[in-house]
């Protein structure tokens, strides 16, 4: 799209709203065609992305809570300024040129191909590699993969038109979209075999793998089809096929890894973090060690209220087996120590376990 711009526009400047990978791709073209460029994006974008950015040339304003909210405002400052504005996914030729990635994944594979799995944002990326592979191999599956808190795609795709998310999780911020592209849309009505939901912890146990196999770090937007080719084959059974996964970025700051860490373990069903009861009275503690049994703790926090009776214990268990965890929380509750299995509860893995120096109830 930039290449074809004429020179008086190149000469009044760009501008684009991102939250990753388009806005470096505005500023390496920026560079390379002598334009300035103004780059917007949330405030909550990682240094590290906006950082890459910079270096290359381009001048990055940090607007709005969102990507939405930071779009809004490069097009106000685009009508001000003059400048032009370069979508991020939902134009003809970004589409195009972002189903490049098909046409590479194509040449490189010439034998069976299952399917490929897209990480889902705004939606270009799926809908141009969709409109090339369907041409000249339409019986490879495209599958989207989305975030269970970023489901914008999935949801219009469900209710056969596009649809605005209230809330927009930002975990994996690069595909962090409330609404899809118009054109994004039509072409994933039209082309797209389905789309995979994943959790946030799902997407961590993937960026773990990445590093053990291949010592990459991913971000968790990059990261985002692994877990879901990895969910879409478990769920099928699918074996001896042939699934690529696009590994869309690798903008992780340093300091999200130890959520990432964390979390790897509980989406791999290796660990679950549980929350038991105890009676503020001697013997209490011991009891509840023996009915811990030999499974191995990996985390361990203990809180007492010094306005009730009990006391509570928020810790991490390493399990192998389902029936292993269930069993031991049976046995808890048999004997009367009320435990919660907060495994599947992201409020209590973000904040609870670090509100134990706070004094007052949880």
């Amino acid at each position: 799209m930039m290449a074809k711009l004429s020179r008086e526009q190149l000469n009044n400047g760009v501008i684009c709203s991102s939250a990753g990978n388009h806005a470096q791709g505005v500023a390496l073209s920026a560079r390379k065609l002598g334009c300035d460029a103004v780059i917007v994006m949330p405030v909550t974008t990682p240094e590290i992305k906006w950082r890459s950015v910079e270096r290359l040339g381009a001048t990055v304003v940090l607007k709005g809570d969102s990507y939405d909210e930071a779009q809004s405002y490069a097009k106000l400052r685009c009508e001000q300024e003059g400048r032009t504005f370069i979508p991020p996914f939902d134009h003809p030729d970004i589409i195009a040129g972002q189903g490049t990635v098909g046409m590479e994944i194509v040449r490189q594979l010439q034998g069976p191909l299952h399917a490929i799995f897209v990480p889902v944002g705004g939606g270009g990326l799926i809908a141009g590699i969709a409109a090339y592979v369907k041409r000249v191999r339409p019986e490879v599956k495209i599958i989207g993969v989305e975030p269970s808190d970023a489901n914008a795609m999935a949801l219009s795709l469900c209710h056969g038109q596009r649809v605005v998310l209230e809330h927009v999780g930002g975990f994996a911020d690069g595909v962090a979209v409330k609404v899809v592209g118009e054109e994004t849309f039509r072409l994933c009505q039209e082309l797209i075999d389905g789309i995979v939901l994943v959790s946030r912890d799902a997407i961590c146990a993937s960026i773990k793998d990445m590093f053990e196999e291949n010592r990459n770090i991913l971000e968790p937007a990059g990261a985002l089809a692994l877990a879901g080719a990895e969910a879409y084959c478990k769920y099928y059974g699918l074996k001896g096929e042939t699934v690529v996964a696009i590994s869309s970025g690798a903008n992780m700051n340093f300091d999200r890894l130890r959520l990432v860490t964390e979390l790897a373990d509980v989406g791999r069903k290796r660990e679950a973090v549980l929350a038991t009861f105890l009676p503020e009275e001697q013997g209490s503690f011991k009891k509840f060690a023996e009915l811990v049994g030999r499974m191995n703790i990996t985390e361990f926090k203990y809180r007492y209220d010094s306005n009730g009776k009990e006391a509570l214990v928020l810790y991490s268990v390493g399990i192998y087996t389902d029936h292993e965890l269930k069993a031991m929380v049976e046995r808890m509750e048999s004997s009367e120590l009320k435990t919660v299995n907060l495994t599947d509860n992201d409020l209590a893995k973000d904040h609870l376990r670090y509100f134990f120096w706070k004094t007052g109830s949880i």
